[in-house]
């Protein structure tokens, strides 16, 4: 089937939250979901699922569980079993979870920033002790970690470290030396590793995504990887994701349904994300090579068009994260760009350390409007700095 990634929907007209945050004239390039429409196994699957009438309390299917053993198998090479699966409302929850379960208030937890915005505050909101390992930029834009660093920020509070792979907001998707020598650190300091790996299938060419609990035995033991269907297939709103825990002392501590906080997917979820994984994958083929193209673009533009500012090609995730620090143009610059430019987006500051002067431009959308956003951005700077 082919899909046409250049419609434009009206999502001002429903309950979107990107639409709906900015002035009507801004276009919204912030929060991250895609403006194209899901795949048509998604559609038929939930109309399947309302049809049949009755909305009771739901349990998990096997089939689902199958879906995604098989689908790690073949994707990462990373055999798991059904059982290791523990299904979670979003990633976001699950990580606090995570944070409660390996963490006190004499604990810490370590993050590498510039980073998503709930990964830098964890360590706040579970009201633990927050260390970092800041990444490095190189002279390319690109980033990278220093190992010596990372190592010196354990200290013998640290109990968890949350990775971020593929990287929000810097787009790296970290190389299998680069995960080892993390997760031998960690191993060797006793510390957990809790792995956002939520952008794993928005991997451009040339790049290959490796879960880090697939490493070895002993790095299995001591990870918790939470993964969903939610950006990969655009379907944040219906709240499904998974965390995959192969050690069965962290899995049940995870899982346990008596815990205040737990809380069960809901059965549309299940249903679309079922499909998703099950059929979507033309899907998913098509809108990778649209979003490598609205990469190029992005990068093309900025590097001839907007003086000042930097940008690396992403290697995966729709996200581009732009250095606007040479620029000549003081202040803030995502409200630079929403109220020269009507273009909104994310302010770099949000995501810690390093992110001061830079803005994260979300790319998944229809190239029309892609391309309007630039060029509004484009103007507003030359106007700005002549």
């Amino acid at each position: 089937m082919h899909y046409d990634f250049d419609q434009i929907i009206d999502r001002r007209s429903s309950d979107s939250t990107k639409w709906h945050h900015f002035d009507a004239d801004v276009l919204p390039l912030w929060t991250a979901d895609m403006d194209f429409r899901v795949a048509e196994p998604i559609v038929q699957a939930l109309h399947q699922r309302v049809d049949h009438g009755v909305f009771g309390y739901c349990i998990e299917p096997d089939e689902l569980r199958e879906v995604i053993v098989a689908r790690m198998a073949e994707l990462y090479q990373w055999k798991i079993e059904p059982g290791t699966i523990v299904f979670q409302t979003g990633v976001v929850s699950a990580l606090h979870r995570v944070c409660r379960m390996a963490a006190s208030t004499h604990d810490a937890i370590l993050v590498q920033p510039p980073v998503y915005p709930p990964i830098a505050t964890a360590a706040r909101h579970n009201g633990s002790i927050h260390q970092e390992n800041p990444l490095v930029r190189g002279p390319d834009g690109r980033y990278s970690i220093d190992f010596e660093a990372f190592e010196a920020a354990f200290t013998a509070h640290t109990r968890l470290l949350v990775l971020c792979n593929p990287h929000n907001p810097v787009g790296r998707v970290f190389s299998t030396a680069e995960l080892s020598h993390m997760a031998e650190i960690c191993l060797r300091h006793d510390v957990l590793i809790c792995s956002d790996e939520i952008h794993c299938d928005l991997v451009f060419s040339g790049n290959r995504h490796v879960p880090i609990a697939s490493l070895s035995p002993e790095v299995t033991r001591r990870t918790i990887t939470l993964m969903a269907p939610s950006k990969t297939f655009n379907i944040p709103g219906l709240r499904c994701s998974f965390a995959i825990v192969q050690d069965p002392t962290l899995r049940a501590r995870l899982g346990d349904p008596h815990a205040h906080d737990f809380s069960e997917v809901n059965s549309l979820g299940l249903a679309a994300t079922t499909a998703a994984f099950k059929d979507g994958r033309d899907w998913l083929d098509q809108a990778l090579a649209y979003l490598q193209k609205n990469r190029d673009l992005v990068v093309e533009t900025v590097q001839r068009q907007m003086p000042g500012v930097h940008v690396a090609p992403p290697e995966a995730t729709y996200l581009a994260w732009l250095d606007c620090r040479d620029s000549g143009i003081s202040g803030n610059w995502s409200e630079f760009f929403r109220d020269r430019a009507r273009v909104g987006l994310a302010d770099g500051a949000t995501f810690g350390t390093g992110g001061d002067g830079f803005i994260r431009l979300n790319f998944a959308c229809p190239r029309s409007i892609l391309t309007e956003a630039l060029t509004r951005m484009t103007e507003a700077m030359r106007a700005a700095q002549s």
